[in-house]
């Protein structure tokens, strides 16, 4: 008779707990909410729906210093045809602009024509426009996003060399440009002209430090878009002073030690033919050096890869002395990589954006702490010498 009793009671004990814990009461279903997944900043440029409902009244006190894009998804369908941004019919997201000169007030702005309000918790990636980026820091452009708890720190951040809505549009009905942009990051095992993705939180690090830093470049056309380069954020002023393009990415991958995949391709002398080298595992490190008040550096570089495509014909046989050969010619494209960011870097826009600072103040702290405030410009001045190895491991399958 014990065991029925104890069993009554325990029923009776989670019943009455059951009965005194509450719901969430204040909580909102999310078809009832605008889900915005990408932020564009552009130049202002105010559209069509508002100067015509500035004409009529419309217009509230601010200066148009930049126009904001949000990307909202599920699509409200009963809004698509009154809504000025609004995609043609069966896109999975519709685009909203407006210009003031607070992200804030633009984002409160919104609730005046939507009825669903804009929840920022799935953020996913952020468009800066460089010629926006140029003009305003982004310390500046960025100061709501990276105080309001609702955005998640690791939201993405990327500039466009055009307009970040171009960024923001997709000819697939069935693509959000917003996944599509986050997506693309995770490509870089296969491609070293893919930056590490720069998130909200390691931005913020990164200003913060007092370090110049990059961020992936996006290019856009009509509707398609791809990854070419990346902007060079000066350590002072956070804007936007220059561009690296694909081939500097590729070169300082090998100095940052970052080539998870990529190629290297040459020509073969004697014919001219296209010859492959893919890049399968590297280890290299950059060495700081001080003597006195003198401060160098040596990159050292080791790689492995695979012989992957040889369009001599008829085609060399694959002895260890054509092997080496090839292995000299992937080294000195290698190291013309290297040597063209390193004259971007150094000569032509005078920042580091490739690591050696902080391997001075890890090896060397004492002396990272008085050349610090002015790092740039003594890096500017400073001797760099770099060995890059590269070994041929495997020839792929036979073609035979």
């Amino acid at each position: 008779m014990k065991l029925p009793w104890k069993k009554l009671i325990l029923f009776s004990v989670s019943l009455c707990m059951l009965l005194t814990q509450t719901g969430c009461w204040s909580s909102k279903e999310i078809e009832e909410l605008g889900v915005y997944v990408a932020l564009g900043i552009d130049v202002p440029e105010q559209t069509e729906f508002e100067k015509d409902v500035n004409a009529h009244g419309g217009h509230y006190p601010k200066e148009n210093n930049i126009t904001a894009t949000v990307q909202i998804v599920p699509k409200d369908a009963s809004k698509s045809n009154s809504q000025q941004a609004s995609p043609a019919a069966g896109k999975s997201y519709f685009n909203e602009q407006l210009t003031g000169d607070s992200l804030l007030e633009i984002f409160r702005q919104f609730a005046l024509r939507r009825d669903r309000p804009l929840i920022g918790h799935h953020l996913k990636v952020i468009v800066v426009s460089q010629e926006i980026s140029r003009k305003y820091s982004l310390e500046q452009l960025l100061d709501f996003v990276l105080r309001d708890n609702d955005i998640r720190p690791s939201c993405l951040i990327v500039v466009s060399d055009e307009k970040a809505i171009d960024a923001l549009h997709s000819n697939d009905p069935s693509e959000i440009p917003a996944f599509y942009l986050t997506g693309l990051v995770d490509n870089s095992y296969l491609s070293n002209k893919i930056m590490p993705a720069v998130s909200l939180a390691k931005l913020d690090a990164t200003m913060q430090s007092g370090r110049s830093f990059l961020l992936q470049n996006v290019i856009s056309y009509k509707g398609e878009h791809k990854f070419s380069g990346a902007g060079i954020f000066d350590s002072k002023t956070k804007r936007l002073i220059g561009t690296l393009s694909q081939v500097d990415l590729e070169g300082l991958s090998w100095i940052q030690e970052r080539p998870k995949g990529g190629v290297i391709k040459t020509y073969e002398e004697r014919t001219g033919s296209t010859v492959v080298y893919e890049i399968k595992h590297t280890k290299g490190k950059i060495i700081p050096t001080v003597h006195g008040d003198d401060i160098s550096f040596h990159v050292k570089v080791e790689s492995e890869g695979w012989f992957m495509e040889d369009w001599t014909v008829p085609e060399v046989e694959g002895d260890e002395e054509y092997l080496h050969k090839l292995e000299n010619d992937f080294k000195k494209i290698a190291e013309q990589q290297v040597k063209q960011v390193l004259d971007k870097m150094q000569h032509k826009y005078k920042v580091d954006v490739g690591g050696f600072g902080e391997k001075l103040r890890i090896k060397y702290p004492k002396v990272w702490k008085k050349v610090k405030p002015d790092w740039d410009k003594t890096f500017s001045e400073i001797p760099i010498t770099y060995d890059i190895k590269i070994k041929i491991k495997n020839q792929g399958s036979s073609t035979e």
